[in-house]
């Protein structure tokens, strides 16, 4: 059963007005930008925009940070075509305060104005440009949640061919399985009000431009994972997205890489962005950041 405050969390959010119907993509993507980055920073941090390699970026850190502190590379979900690192600054902040650590939101190139591979050659260009700044490989992380938990396999997959790869991969909520089939799509259809298959096969197609959806690079768990580096996946019980996780695990596991798959019961799609507002929140933020410092450490 879910807790006390998520049910309360989640009958408040649905009291809410319902937002006039968006216009254009523009629109919906300055909407969310409005919204979600006027949200405060967590207490004792700060971020700064910076140029990550040629890749506009926001760094968030505690203002008191350690000087081996780890980082965390962070991509941003949004169907490939909407969100920024902009919305995700306050939520990026509050996992540089868990981590004790450096949080770079990659503002990644969106569909359809830039299809694939304009949104991982950006992650990538980032993830590099952090190693080239003077941190080991072996202190830098890769997450992501929804398609940016995508980019994030995806990211992970490239460095295998073409180095160096992240010491540690974090997918939340991902979305590896570009083909849209998944069982999932239908069974969690009526509980998952976040991310449906309307929604996978209206935003694939504007990623994918004409693309083979199989591609590992799209769709990670058509990929080859000898020698992935460790790997966390979280994904809610009641998520369209579900089966995709459990075959980006299955995938992995198969081939020897240490993985650990949690399936939160009763959570919704990126419900860890929710934090610090429910115990369930609370939960995944701290197994995802246990895990960087793990493998960072």
């Amino acid at each position: 059963m879910p807790s006390e405050e998520f049910t309360a969390f989640q009958a408040a959010m649905a009291a809410r007005p319902a937002p006039p119907p968006v216009s254009s993509l523009d629109e919906q993507r300055r909407r969310i930008d409005e919204a979600m980055g006027a949200l405060p920073l967590a207490d004792g941090t700060e971020a700064a925009l910076l140029d990550a390699g040629g890749v506009s970026a926001i760094e968030c850190r505690p203002v008191d940070l350690p000087d081996d502190a780890p980082v965390l590379v962070y991509l941003h979900g949004g169907g490939f075509r909407i969100a920024s690192a902009l919305a995700y600054r306050a939520y990026g902040s509050h996992l540089a305060k868990a981590l004790d650590g450096r949080v770079l939101l990659v503002d990644y190139r969106l569909a359809p104005e830039h299809p694939y591979p304009a949104a991982l050659d950006d992650s990538l260009a980032a993830f590099r440009w952090v190693v080239a700044s003077g941190v080991a490989p072996s202190r830098v992380a890769v997450a992501g949640d929804s398609a940016g938990g995508g980019l994030a396999a995806s990211l992970a997959l490239r460095t295998l061919a073409e180095g160096p790869a992240p010491a540690a991969v974090v997918c939340c909520s991902p979305w590896v399985d570009l083909t849209v089939t998944a069982s999932t799509y239908e069974t969690n259809a009526e509980r998952d009000q976040l991310f449906s298959r309307t929604s996978a096969e209206e935003a694939a197609p504007l990623y994918l431009a004409g693309h083979d959806p199989t591609d590992p690079l799209v769709s990670p768990v058509f990929g080859t994972w000898e020698g992935a580096p460790p790997l966390l996946v979280q994904v809610g019980g009641i998520e369209v997205l579900l089966d995709d996780a459990r075959r980006l695990a299955e995938v992995a596991s198969a081939a020897r890489v240490d993985v650990t798959l949690r399936v939160y019961p009763d959570m919704p799609h990126i419900w860890q962005m929710s934090y610090p507002a429910f115990p369930e929140a609370v939960e995944a933020v701290a197994e995802l950041v246990a895990f960087v410092r793990r493998i960072t450490s």
